[in-house]
């Protein structure tokens, strides 16, 4: 999840942060194709991110020795690279070497809008009734498939077990829950909230759980100047200004954040599923064997709404191969490579069915509750114009926690940003 979350999830080696996109230089010399040529078959490149996990290569060579005459070469990005950047300026050059490529589900919309990716439809229809409905959602742009999901993250609830030994189910429970904190000389709950798509995250997060939305379904129509938002930002910067979010939370990241409840600091920590690894393996982690995982609190015994993270795996509109890409990608999101993805690099799947497979829960005994926080998800909003509209997101939710600004002011300013670029 490079969004700026995956960053912290690719450097440890785990999560969805290593299914990133690759910025090698395209090479070879194939002809570009159109949206017409669905029937070529031959070599592809597929593009993603540095494999920390080394899952994918093992994956291409077992589609090599199956498909001789169409065989995959893998490029994978470095750490240092600007994936989203990269992946644009090859597909503005047309570039016919990055024929399947994974993508960034808050960049599948704008991808999809610019033309750049191959819709799958008409002979490129996928049955999708084994995939959550969530990540489905991210692949999609005006009611047209553009991309598979291949692996997906949801936010969880990690709290101290042995200092509270049922996780609240709402946020008034957990608030309440803070004087135990207290009493132990911790901080009680926080989560990301250092101006990046962290917030973003954790932002949308507590607007939809309380019923409201960012923006309409057209990806487009701003609706965040709504009580319902404002209800849902009001219980991030109440916290805060009360101390149950303490100050120092306003510098989280993932990492940060995940540190400190690693050291103790924190009774109640929201982050992503790479942290149960850690926490449990991490030499210096003194949580290990304390802590549980639960859903985010939501309203009335409902779970929480989790901003769904995770990556998608699409096809480049200039592949001159795109039959050979088609069953690529239907490969790349089977049940067996989801299963593989699983256990060998802690990815979560994106089909229904491998939350429910013993295997897996013995290896990620937390799926049961991802599965929970998925199915609960709501994404980013799926627009073309994301860049803008995060940036709103960020802006106006880190004044109004810190007290800058008062929420109602910040939900308007905000609605007001995503406005701007959607009716130039």
């Amino acid at each position: 999840m490079i969004t700026r979350h995956g960053r912290a999830a690719a450097v440890v080696v785990l999560a969805v942060g290593a299914m990133l996109l690759a910025a090698c230089g395209g090479g070879g010399g194939r002809g570009g194709g159109t949206s017409s040529d669905l029937t070529e078959r031959g070599p592809i490149t597929y593009v993603q991110g540095k494999d920390y996990n080394n899952v994918a290569a093992p994956l291409i060579s077992k589609w090599n020795s199956a498909h001789p005459d169409q065989k995959v070469t893998f490029k994978q990005q470095s750490e240092q690279a600007d994936l989203h950047d990269d992946l644009a300026q090859h597909f503005q050059a047309k570039d016919p070497n990055y024929d399947v490529a994974i993508v960034d589900v808050i960049w599948t919309a704008e991808f999809a809008a610019k033309g750049w990716l191959e819709p799958l439809k008409d002979q490129f229809a996928v049955d999708t009734s084994a995939f959550f409905p969530a990540p489905l959602k991210t692949a999609t742009y005006n009611n047209t498939l553009y991309a598979l999901p291949v692996a997906s993250d949801g936010g969880l609830l990690y709290y101290r077990k042995d200092l509270v030994p049922n996780p609240p189910k709402t946020w008034d429970e957990m608030m309440a829950d803070c004087s135990i904190a207290k009493k132990n000389n911790m901080d009680c709950y926080a989560g990301q909230f250092y101006k990046d798509e962290g917030l973003t995250c954790n932002a949308t997060e507590a607007i939809n759980t309380d019923g409201g939305a960012v923006v309409g379904p057209d990806g487009k129509t701003p609706t965040v100047n709504s009580p319902e938002a404002a209800k849902g930002l009001g219980r991030l910067t109440k916290a805060y200004k009360n101390g149950n979010i303490p100050k120092q939370a306003i510098t989280y990241t993932e990492e940060a954040s995940r540190q400190a409840f690693e050291s103790g600091k924190l009774l109640f920590l929201r982050n992503w599923p790479y942290v149960y690894s850690l926490a449990t393996t991490d030499a210096s982690s003194r949580v290990k064997g304390k802590f549980g995982v639960a859903p985010l609190p939501g309203d009335n015994g409902k779970p929480g709404t989790s901003t769904l993270g995770g990556h998608d795996v699409a096809i480049s509109v200039y592949s001159a191969h795109k039959a050979t890409a088609f069953d690529f990608i239907k490969f790349w999101t089977s049940e067996d490579t989801g299963r593989y993805l699983a256990l060998q690099g802690s990815f979560a799947p994106v089909l229904t069915k491998l939350y429910d497979d013993p295997a897996l829960i013995k290896k990620l005994p937390y799926l049961p509750t991802l599965k929970t926080a998925i199915e609960n998800a709501v994404p980013r909003p799926v627009s073309p114009f994301y860049p803008s509209v995060t940036r709103a997101i960020q802006d106006n939710s880190y004044a109004a926690i810190k007290g800058d600004k008062p929420v109602q002011q910040a939900l308007t300013d905000m609605q007001n940003a995503i406005k701007a670029p959607a009716s130039g």
